[in-house]
């Protein structure tokens, strides 16, 4: 069948409607971007991760399929740990590939390394008598490894996959999904209010980047892409503007993510946004994860 792409796009009517997670060319036919690659970094830089959408008709398919996938595994996390995740192992289930040829994760001899000391070996799962339910799906957290997640976190406590239902981001940006066995965040090495901050904030960033992100000034231009959803600026969900020693110890929070996405995705190569969504807002709090939109740096000048 010949499927005709004008702009990025897919003429609907040749492209047939699925139940479950999208495919691509779903995606570019039925539910096109509604947010540009500015504006997706304005909404994050200006301190609300709320403000990143999926398209409404998505959100609606999804919270159709969400309630099967529950009744089928009884929640969202047992789902992702029964058939979604593939700890060290690289993402077969994904209708929506990633460009990237070879992922770090991926590289020769680090499939299953558990280890952090260099020893690679098959990732055991967590047997133990006094394991919780989903604990006894997750891989062990040897003895040697930090007990938070490091730029250096073995490929076995990791899990990358591309996310089944992204935001609404334009055609040309990958959103990819880490998932990783320890926390990200360690909370009691701050103070509190920067603890505080943290919880209803989250955390993000950006790489590859040659000119900084976009100002949090200039979000009140960027409200009308998201009026479908009622957002003004009196109903964001922000931390004050701190000091500047207080914004250096939020950047200090997410060092280790920064590092790990630089690694993954090289900067000369990709331009990358990338975020953890505070509690009140994560779909599965039981599984930490780090969101991130990648966007290969030949095409970037589409869609900005």
């Amino acid at each position: 069948m010949t499927v005709s792409v004008v702009n990025g796009s897919m003429d609907p009517k040749e492209i047939p409607l699925g139940t479950g997670p999208p495919t691509r060319e779903e995606l570019l036919a039925h539910y096109p971007a509604q947010f540009t690659w500015t504006e997706l970094k304005t909404f994050m830089n200006a301190g609300d991760l709320g403000l990143l959408k999926r398209h409404k008709a998505l959100q609606a398919r999804y919270n159709i399929w969400i309630k099967g996938i529950k009744q089928e595994y009884g929640s969202v996390a047992d789902y992702m740990l029964i058939h979604r995740l593939r700890w060290g192992q690289p993402d077969t289930l994904s209708l929506l590939r990633s460009s990237l040829d070879q992922p770090a994760i991926n590289r020769p001899g680090s499939q299953g390394r558990v280890s952090c000391n260099g020893d690679s070996q098959k990732p055991p799962l967590n047997t133990t008598p006094e394991a919780s339910t989903n604990d006894s799906k997750l891989p062990v957290i040897p003895a040697d490894c930090p007990s938070y997640f490091t730029a250096n976190t073995p490929p076995g406590l990791i899990s990358i996959i591309q996310n089944d239902w992204p935001y609404s981001v334009p055609a040309d940006i990958e959103h990819t999904l880490i998932w990783t066995r320890l926390p990200i965040i360690d909370f009691s090495r701050f103070p509190p209010q920067i603890a505080s901050r943290l919880r209803q904030d989250g955390l993000w960033g950006f790489t590859g980047r040659s000119s900084p992100p976009p100002s949090p000034s200039a979000l009140p231009l960027c409200l009308p892409s998201l009026a479908a959803w009622n957002i003004t600026m009196d109903k964001l969900i922000r931390s004050p503007k701190g000091t500047p020693e207080e914004d250096e110890m939020v950047r200090e929070a997410g060092r280790e993510v920064d590092q790990f996405v630089r690694n993954r995705w090289i900067e000369d190569e990709w331009d990358t946004a990338w975020f953890v969504n505070p509690v009140r807002i994560q779909s599965i709090p039981e599984l930490s994860h780090i969101h991130v939109f990648a966007r290969k740096k030949e095409i970037a000048h589409i869609g900005s």
